[in-house]
């Protein structure tokens, strides 16, 4: 007699991504079993095969799900001005951390998948409208407001800023975002 779980779910994509944040907030994405995602869904083991395919395709759908996310979070602040953009970044890196980590590891997942390219798209298109005040950005600038919230957002991720240097992210995304402003 199996004492395997039903595959009918209510929603499995969005109860395996929902697995795999929380795998990947503990462990990271290497630490990623579909076997695991699968206990923690409540669901057969087959099923994050079934409808994903393999890891690679449920990392896909998960960084697709962030980009989507972080478009959203972006154009909702883009009259903001450069300076609530790179809040907005490091906000979303920290309060969506799973997802950040997997987004700009394109080792893990699929990158032609089109569905990934177009969210990775809007992302960038709406840090670049808002760093080009609804213009196209200057290139080198979009790269360097970029780089600068980014890299930020990954040293206070992983948690090598001393805390005498910045007390929040929101207020270290704010002062290194300012400091760019004012040198534009």
């Amino acid at each position: 007699m199996t004492t395997d779980r039903p595959y009918h779910h209510g929603d499995l994509r969005q109860a395996l991504l929902a697995a795999a944040v929380e795998a990947i907030d503990e462990n990271g994405p290497a630490g990623v079993s579909l076997r695991d995602l699968a206990r923690r869904a409540g669901v057969s083991h087959a099923a994050p095969v079934h409808h994903f395919g393999n890891k690679a395709g449920l990392l896909t759908a998960l960084a697709a799900e962030g980009f989507e996310l972080l478009a959203a979070d972006l154009a909702a602040v883009r009259a903001g001005g450069i300076v609530e953009l790179g809040v907005t970044y490091v906000r979303f890196a920290t309060k969506h951390r799973a997802h950040f980590e997997v987004m700009f590891r394109p080792d893990l997942y699929d990158a032609d998948n089109p569905d990934l390219a177009q969210a990775g798209s809007r992302a960038y298109s709406a840090l670049a409208e808002g760093i080009g005040d609804g213009d196209a950005a200057d290139p080198s600038a979009m790269l360097a407001a970029w780089s600068l919230v980014h890299g930020f957002a990954t040293l206070w991720n992983t948690g090598v800023i001393p805390p005498e240097l910045v007390s929040d992210p929101d207020s270290g995304a704010r002062t290194i975002a300012e400091a760019f402003a004012r040198m534009r």
